[in-house]
């Protein structure tokens, strides 16, 4: 996603933080650092290399994924046990789809640039509805009342989900400041999940302040799926990062995976 648009950001923000480190920081003492959150592999099953993983869902015992790239964006409900679609929808070519979030049996799917929010039947697939978003689409999730969205900035935008109007907005901040580059997200047990675009990071956000509470690195996740890879396409360079957060309530565990990554693990939090 969106790597050479963003080549000449990140170039400056680098100057300025490394994975938004500053070379002189100065600390938040009202901000603690957030401690690792370590976790443990349950299972790895396989996944699509084909996705563009921007969005992902678990819901009633089902995977629900939303791709990217323009011209193969996609809407997927898929068997996790082999990673094959169920059921699935592609997008206009012209559109580029980003996060995914389902509540009231709608799925919501943004996309990146062309300021629409498609809202779908979660039973059919049919788009019942299309919404507009002023800014650029990346994640989406959900509360139960409200629709969290992400824009790869610092901010949270919480917004009605009939209107996508904007109803508050919450600042993304650790010990050392503002924490940009939100993308993909997932709201459990209260806090909400982001993967931070182009790390190995997932954080926990204290949904009210903007805390981040948590920072699981996960690194070394795709080495633990003992399939064959050239670890090399799975860089910053190729784009197919880390990206793709769902939790599953009933089991308490969490569905992790990147950008046209073979693998979909499950894991649990220790």
């Amino acid at each position: 996603m969106k790597k050479i648009v963003f080549a000449v950001f990140l170039l400056l923000l680098f100057a300025a933080c490394n994975n938004h480190k500053p070379t002189n920081p100065v600390v938040d003492s009202s901000n603690p650092a957030p401690p690792v959150l370590n976790y443990s592999v349950v299972k790895v099953y396989p996944h699509d290399t084909s996705s563009y993983t921007q969005g992902l869902q678990w819901l009633d015992s089902s995977l629900y994924e939303g791709t990217g790239n323009y011209g193969s964006s996609k809407l997927i409900k898929e068997h996790i046990t082999d990673g094959k679609a169920e059921k699935e929808i592609s997008l206009d070519k012209s559109f580029f789809g980003e996060g995914i979030t389902v509540m009231n049996n709608k799925i919501y799917q943004l996309t990146w640039k062309e300021n629409k929010v498609f809202v779908y039947d979660a039973s059919t697939f049919k788009k019942i509805n299309e919404l507009t978003w002023p800014f650029e689409g990346w994640g989406l999730t959900n509360n139960g009342k409200e629709i969290i969205v992400s824009t790869g900035s610092s901010n949270l935008y919480f917004v009605d989900p009939e209107t996508f109007k904007i109803i508050r907005q919450v600042g993304v901040t650790d010990n050392y400041g503002p924490v940009a580059l939100l993308n993909e997200l997932e709201y459990a047990n209260g806090s909400i999940y982001a993967n931070q675009y182009e790390t190995d990071y997932i954080l926990k956000i204290n949904a009210t302040t903007g805390k981040v509470e948590g920072k699981m690195d996960c690194s070394k996740l795709l080495a633990q799926s003992g399939l064959n890879f050239n670890p090399d396409e799975y860089s910053v360079n190729t784009g197919y990062v880390l990206n793709g957060i769902a939790y599953d309530s009933a089991k308490n565990s969490f569905y992790i995976t990147g950008k046209m990554w073979p693998a979909l693990f499950e894991i649990k939090l220790n």
